[in-house]
């Protein structure tokens, strides 16, 4: 009987599960397509802002040094021993304040003497005039060889030299009593003391340094200018889009280490005489007033100097830009919201911008924020609009190439 049935049921349930196999796989396939597509991550969120089109002007950065106008070391005149140091250390002086004391026994008793040979010399030029005369009178009368008048007159005369020459004795030795006090030459801070009292000072000797003093109501800025910098200036002027440096002084924006910006203004006041072969650079200066002591010698400056008349630019943040190789481009976002990347040709900066000479135009949307999340051209995102905002200013200064 059982090897009688026919075998067509167990060929239709294989049919049929391979049948449902088959669905099911296909449904599962589905189903996970759809899970796939539902799973996927949405577009990256970044921030676009429009091109920025303004009238700007350029400005060139230089990096100087602050330098007092009169710089003094202050040396002895005479020698001889510290008295006394009669200042205080690192404060303001002025001109004409006595610093050092040095001991002036020695020249007093110099002075007196000089003093005494003058008197000396005068007593004898009065009796020497008064013989000369005697002997006039007495050669008119016969008395007396003119020879003898001669001599007597000759005489008078060198006394006469003689109280010259001890009115000169006499004031180099108040010169030299005078030089045992020790003046500040000019207003200004005065540094530590070099020497105490004491010690022995030697007039003439490189070496014997009392203290130093600098000036302080203006400063100097001093820095450098490469050669085409100071071409295109030059340039400038000829076509009258600055003043010249010989017509009017150049205004400088000065900013100190971590500063913010250009917050003090100066004048150009000096430009060298020729070009240092070795760097290829100028040396130019700049003068400050310094009423408030914010500037102290020897201080590193920001220099700031107006390197253009106004024109229109378009402007984007620094932080958008990218760089292929030698190529510089960003990321803009077009109609359908979507980042596409335009290849842009860079100038220099103005008002914390990058200028853009070609490549943008206006009212293109630069992705600023997030850029980095852009992984090809063509790739959906969502824009949120911002502004174009300049970078902050700082105590860091842009590369203006």
């Amino acid at each position: 009987m059982n090897a009688m049935t026919p075998r067509f049921p167990t060929a239709r349930r294989v049919v049929l599960a391979s049948f449902s196999a088959l669905a099911i796989a296909v449904l599962a396939a589905c189903s996970g397509g759809h899970a796939e597509e539902a799973g996927m991550p949405p577009p990256p969120e970044v921030n676009a802002a429009p091109v920025l089109v303004k009238q700007v002007s350029q400005w060139d950065e230089f990096s100087g040094r602050v330098e007092a106008v009169q710089n003094v070391e202050l040396r002895p005149r005479v020698s001889g021993y510290i008295d006394k140091v009669n200042y205080v250390e690192g404060q303001e002086v002025k001109r004409g304040d006595v610093l050092f004391l040095i001991d002036a026994r020695t020249y007093q008793a110099a002075y007196e003497q000089a003093n005494a040979e003058l008197a000396r010399a005068r007593t004898q030029a009065s009796l020497a005039r008064s013989e000369s005369e005697r002997a006039r009178r007495l050669s008119e009368q016969q008395a007396i060889s003119t020879e003898t008048w001669e001599q007597k007159r000759a005489a008078a005369d060198q006394a006469a030299a003689d109280v010259q020459a001890a009115k000169a004795a006499l004031d180099a030795a108040a010169l030299n009593l005078e030089f045992t006090k020790v003046r500040a030459p000019i207003n200004g801070r005065a540094g530590r003391a070099m020497v105490t009292a004491g010690n022995l000072v030697t007039a003439g000797d490189a070496a014997s340094v009392l203290t130093t003093l600098v000036s302080l109501d203006t400063v100097h800025v001093y820095f450098d200018a490469d050669e085409a910098t100071f071409l295109r200036y030059a340039q400038m002027a000829r076509k009258g889009e600055r003043p010249s440096e010989r017509d009017q002084a150049l205004p400088v924006q000065i900013g100190l280490a971590g500063e913010q910006g250009f917050p003090h203004e100066g004048k150009v006041d000096f430009l060298d005489n020729q070009v240092v072969r070795s760097t290829g650079t100028i040396g130019v200066r700049a003068l400050l007033d310094n009423a408030d002591r914010q500037f102290t010698p020897g201080l590193f400056a920001r220099v700031r100097l107006l390197g253009s008349g106004q024109f229109q630019a378009m402007l984007v943040d620094d932080k958008a830009v990218l760089t292929d190789q030698d190529r510089k481009y960003v990321y803009v976002v077009d109609k359908d919201g979507k980042a596409q990347r335009k290849d842009v040709q860079l100038g220099r900066t103005a008002d914390g911008l990058r200028i853009v000479e070609a490549g943008l135009a206006a009212g293109d949307k630069v992705i600023v924020d997030g850029v980095q999340k852009v992984f090809m051209p063509g790739m959906p995102v969502q824009a949120k609009p911002v502004a174009m905002q300049p970078l902050p200013a700082g105590p860091k200064t842009a590369a203006l190439n």
